[in-house]
């Protein structure tokens, strides 16, 4: 099936969702790429719970095979997850370690990889896309939190990551401290770098706001900001991209990547989530190897899974 990228046109600024309790049944273990102290609330202690795996159908999935192909939200300017590599001559198609997921869950629900429609989302639009039906799924370095759980249904965790600064290598800046006061750090709206920066700014002058993170790279390029504010994931990519610039201290939090869902579509979320149980045996460190590991290194391995029922 021929792959198709449509980009969405609205960029409007979401409003921040109050938090939702979640509940585990199961400790989460193995630990992930980022190793921070977390920073969790007392009402959601783990917003990565999901719902247990299933093989099962159901009206959301036969909705899916009806229409036989899968609606994907994704990135295609976040180098080595979700992007499109110019070098490849007349191959326009999205590739990274989000994209190999898309690919996984679209085999085993459709029997085909690449039986999927993809769908250019900015980082201020995976809820909105989610909650319109413009999409199926979203698996765009998104992370699971209480806000968003609010709004979307999530899978398992699929990646462990946490928020980390990046700036010019001869800057000032240490990390995410007191060095950053009169700064203008740059973030992406929706993002949970942004809600952090509101928490604590240390400072900082965080106005600067991009519909997407890669955005913030070309505003520190262009001197209209001293520092960004990102997943530490994402931030090693984007220092791999421009020598000129590092990644400054430690990650300051603990998160976790997982696929956004509609609310409501359960067949869907234990679906994915059977999938992941298989995907993490096999597919993810294959995947890890080939995207990640030169820019994060080596790795225990995907996080646990944990359950709420």
């Amino acid at each position: 099936m021929a792959v198709a990228c449509v980009l969405t046109a609205a960029l409007t600024l979401l409003p921040l969702a109050h938090v939702q309790d979640l509940v585990a049944t199961e400790d989460a273990g193995g630990p992930g790429v980022a190793h921070t102290q977390r920073a969790a609330s007392a009402s959601c202690d783990h917003p990565e719970a999901s719902l247990r795996p299933s093989a099962a159908d159901g009206p959301t999935i036969d909705a899916i095979k009806k229409k036989g192909y899968l609606v994907a939200g994704i990135d295609v300017s976040s180098y080595r997850w979700g992007y499109r590599d110019p070098n490849k001559i007349g191959n326009s198609d999205p590739e990274g370690f989000d994209i190999d997921l898309v690919h996984e869950i679209a085999r085993q629900l459709l029997g085909d990889p690449d039986a999927v429609q993809y769908r250019a989302v900015p980082t201020s639009q995976r809820v909105d896309a989610i909650k319109r039906g413009d999409v199926d799924i979203v698996v765009r370095t998104m992370t699971i939190n209480c806000e968003r759980a609010k709004d979307v249904a999530f899978s398992t965790a699929y990646f462990e990551t946490g928020q980390q600064l990046l700036a010019p290598k001869n800057s000032g800046i240490t990390g995410y401290n007191d060095t950053l006061k009169g700064k203008r750090v740059c973030s992406a709206d929706g993002s949970t770098a942004l809600s952090e920066l509101r928490r604590e700014s240390f400072g900082a002058d965080i106005s600067t706001t991009v519909p997407n993170q890669l955005d913030c790279l070309v505003r520190l390029q262009l001197g209209e900001a001293d520092a960004i504010v990102t997943d530490s994931a994402l931030a090693a990519g984007q220092a791999a991209q421009d020598p000129t610039i590092e990644i400054k201290g430690a990650p300051f939090t603990e998160e976790f990547y997982g696929v956004a869902m509609k609310k409501g579509a359960d067949d869907l979320v234990r679906r994915v989530n059977r999938i992941l149980d298989d995907y993490r045996k096999s597919g993810w460190r294959k995947s890890y190897d080939t995207w990640l590991r030169d820019d994060l290194g080596a790795t225990s391995g995907p996080p646990k899974p944990r359950y709420v029922t």
